[in-house]
């Protein structure tokens, strides 16, 4: 029998249990869980690294800010970040995904497309041939974008939210669910709605 690899999940959350459940697809051990939310039963940061100098960690932290915070954190402690990806996801193998990532059931990554550090790419979405979702994006889950799509770092694309082709959506911008996107969408933006309309913008602050 294969030696079976020991992970574990940074976020005690619902996340963290999706991402348990990808790890264990993978034919991971989920050795354990590590929070820094003192509501959960969970060791903090500082009480792991003196007890664990090098094992390889998973991403189970749904807020991208946070999640690239956390990601630098154990960067600088010299553990690993792997790339999880559900069996029951359609990858192409001309697609490249970067460290940190996590493929949820059922998603489709097609031909050339570039996917991130960290990145989430939830149950059901859909990433066409040729879109590149920079670093620390979540794409949620049944949302779909057309080819050629380029969705910036820290952006959220909102549960079953459909990207026509061709679109750039800014860095840290945040597209309400359902909404359909046929424009592109600026850095540091909210936008919803068939078709969306930006409601809010923080294009003023950096």
């Amino acid at each position: 029998m294969a030696h079976t690899k020991e992970i574990y999940i940074y976020g005690n959350s619902g996340h963290g249990k999706v991402v348990a459940d990808i790890a264990l697809s993978c034919g991971y051990n989920v050795a354990g869980w590590i929070d820094d939310n003192p509501l959960n039963d969970s060791p903090d940061w500082e009480t792991f690294i003196q007890t664990h100098t090098s094992c390889t960690i998973a991403l189970g932290i749904g807020n991208n800010h946070i999640r690239f915070e956390i990601a630098q954190k154990i960067g600088e402690y010299g553990h690993q970040l792997p790339i999880l990806i559900h069996p029951s996801a359609i990858v192409s193998p001309s697609a490249r995904i970067a460290s940190g990532t996590v493929v949820m059931p059922l998603s489709v990554i097609n031909a050339d497309a570039i996917i991130g550090a960290g990145v989430i790419v939830n149950s059901g979405a859909v990433i066409e041939h040729d879109c590149i979702i920079e670093d620390y994006a979540h794409i949620s889950p049944n949302a779909s974008l057309a080819g050629n799509v380029k969705i910036g770092k820290f952006s959220l694309i909102g549960i079953g939210t459909s990207v026509v082709q061709n679109i750039v959506i800014g860095e840290g911008s945040v597209i309400g669910a359902g909404s359909a996107v046929i424009g592109n969408i600026p850095d540091n933006c909210t936008a919803v709605g068939v078709p969306s309309k930006i409601i809010h913008s923080n294009n003023n602050h950096h």
